[in-house]
């Protein structure tokens, strides 16, 4: 299960992460600006957060195995799609953006749930293993991302990587099933809005989210701005997954042996904002850059890993999916706008030719807001346990 799931995660968010190499590759190209093109990236995960609560009813209905080889079908198809719309922006974000995004809504969907069903005492190790996956296949699918782009064309990158996700994905979905039936008699549940602990992750997951795909997304501009070759700029992506590979399993690790899931949120949301805030900004050549792709990459990954992690031990794990649904569904403003928003700031200061001075505005947008996601988890914190020292 694991395993399958790990796969699933490979794909799916290898894919979204890596998106800034093909960003970079069509900016290049003339198709539009990164403004514009940073939001077909965005739709493909913002509806990862529009459809969840969709998804975790249709779960209790269809079931993981169903649910997850639709997912893979969407997302096969849609870079296959992609391909020939190269040259059109409506059909990118008709094929790399909607229908990439369904598909990723509904596999994330499958692997959240899911692997939480089989472990009681290692839940956050176990997910965070499922979630390495993704890292790893951010790392693996920059580099061949951009070696695709420079040697077969972006087209031919697209359809390559569409066929290996049918071919791989559709197997490892077919072997998902979960343990028991997820409650369905709910699609939302309004009155989780009168706990406070909901009401406290609902804001800190809506907020935390902004600044989470921004490195990503425009690490590849950045190098270029810094006069490093499109490689090094892929190199980064790549540093940035592998990176959230590991952040993920040990932030598991860290919640179920040292921290608690609560504790660990904080920390990773605090280190996102000093990597964003301090870091980055300071980021002048390729060595600092690379810096902060390790320690932004690890702390974003960990942020994904234990999110179902705390929801299911605050909410409880029969009432995880219709609440887990709904705390995502409050991601899409931040999947959505995150990424964009940065590149208009960047846009406004100058755009990618007026040097890496014109990226800190945007940088210091995604770091504040990080900063007051992690002082609502850790008012969170407090208020369920003043005494700091407790794991939890």
């Amino acid at each position: 299960m694991i395993v399958c799931c790990s796969l699933l995660c490979f794909w799916f968010v290898g894919t979204s992460y890596s998106w800034g190499v093909l960003q970079a590759a069509l900016v290049d190209r003339g198709l539009a600006p990164a403004s514009t093109l940073s939001f077909i990236g965005s739709i493909s995960i913002c509806l990862l957060a529009v459809l969840a609560m969709i998804n975790s009813r249709a779960l209790g209905v269809i079931g993981a195995r169903k649910m997850g080889v639709i997912g893979v079908l969407f997302m096969g198809l849609g870079q296959i799609l992609a391909s020939f719309a190269t040259h059109n922006v409506a059909g990118l974000f008709m094929t790399a953006g909607v229908m990439m995004g369904i598909g990723v809504s509904q596999c994330f969907m499958v692997v959240s749930i899911t692997p939480v069903q089989y472990f009681s005492t290692k839940r956050g190790t176990a997910v965070g293993i499922v979630y390495a996956g993704g890292g790893l296949g951010g790392g693996v699918i920059s580099l061949s991302l951009e070696a695709g782009v420079r040697n077969l064309g972006v087209e031919w990158t697209f359809r390559i990587v569409g066929l290996l996700m049918l071919a791989t994905g559709l197997p490892a979905a077919w072997f998902v099933k979960e343990r028991f039936t997820v409650m369905r008699k709910q699609f939302i549940d309004w009155s989780l809005f009168k706990n406070s602990d909901f009401l406290f992750l609902f804001v800190a997951g809506a907020l935390g989210t902004f600044p989470l795909i921004v490195p990503p997304f425009f690490l590849p501009l950045y190098a270029q701005s810094l006069h490093l070759s499109a490689t090094l700029g892929a190199v980064l992506v790549c540093v940035w997954n592998f990176s959230s590979a590991v952040g993920r399993v040990f932030t598991g690790i860290c919640s179920d042996r040292v921290f608690g899931p609560l504790n660990t949120l904080f920390l990773i949301l605090s280190l996102i904002a000093l990597s964003l805030l301090v870091i980055w900004p300071t980021s002048t050549s390729f060595g600092p850059v690379l810096v902060f792709s390790l320690i932004n990459g690890a702390a974003s990954g960990g942020f994904f890993a234990i999110m179902p992690t705390v929801v299911g031990s605050v909410m409880g794990t029969q009432l995880m999916a219709v609440a887990f649904g709904m705390i995502v569904t409050g991601w899409v403003g931040g999947y959505l706008a995150g990424a964009p928003i940065a590149g208009y700031i960047l846009t406004a200061f100058g755009g990618t030719g007026h040097g890496i001075s014109a990226y800190r505005p945007a940088m210091f947008y995604a770091g504040g807001i990080a900063a007051a996601a992690a002082l609502i988890i850790g008012a969170l914190r407090f208020r369920r346990n003043p005494h700091l020292m407790i794991k939890m």
